[in-house]
């Protein structure tokens, strides 16, 4: 993320994360918009929604915090590494802490993003200085229950259309691994991010995602 905040077509964005290491850690909020076909929907009708459950970000805690919390893992270390990195090396010096289970705050960065009026990007930081703590904070992650990531997507995606994004499509899975859906052509993206009817649906539906998943789709 050379500068803040990437194209507002979210989908390509956060799929950058997944080029650099591993395919679950990412850093953006998922786009969509307001349309109205109904591409996307696909067999998610037969699936009960995922519970809505709160996130380890829901905690709140300033962003001054320099060591880790008390019973945190070697995840929150690397990813307090790269946020230092971000706050130093990159120049954001109010690049928000991560949450308690070591997670980026995706709705804090955004945040931070429309507040500096710029892009924060793949959130590689000032010539990419920060690739380096963001491949390791990938690398620590814990491993995922992909098929409790799929099912927490698809209530999403479900959740999304819903809500008036039609054309937001479900997520797969391939190979064992939860691909996020999102924009059925992230590369000529057909859903606007920005738009009220979207930022609407996304608030609505952020407790469907599971620790972790926001910004993924």
């Amino acid at each position: 993320m050379s500068s803040l905040r990437t194209n507002p077509r979210t989908p390509a964005r956060l799929r950058m994360a997944t080029l650099v290491a591993v395919p679950v850690l990412a850093f953006s909020v998922a786009c969509g918009g307001g349309d109205d076909s109904a591409g996307g929907a696909k067999k998610d009708d037969a699936i009960a929604d995922v519970p809505d459950a709160p996130t380890a970000g829901a905690a709140k805690g300033g962003n001054k915090a320099s060591t880790r919390p008390a019973g945190k893992s070697a995840f929150y270390d690397a990813q307090m590494k790269y946020v230092q990195c971000m706050r130093t090396k990159a120049g954001y010096k109010d690049f928000p802490d991560p949450t308690l289970s070591g997670y980026l705050d995706t709705t804090k960065i955004d945040e931070l993003a429309s507040r500096l009026g710029r892009n924060i990007g793949t959130k590689d930081g000032k010539d990419r200085l920060c690739i380096p703590a963001q491949q390791a904070a990938m690398m620590a992650e814990p491993k995922r229950d992909q098929q409790k990531d799929y099912e927490s997507m698809l209530a999403h995606a479900k959740c999304m259309r819903d809500n008036g994004v039609s054309k937001f499509t479900n997520p797969t899975m391939s190979s064992g691994n939860a691909q996020p859906g999102g924009d059925p052509n992230p590369a000529s993206p057909s859903i606007d991010p920005e738009s009220p009817s979207y930022k609407q649906a996304r608030e609505a539906c952020k407790s469907k995602l599971l620790d972790g998943l926001e910004g993924r789709q």
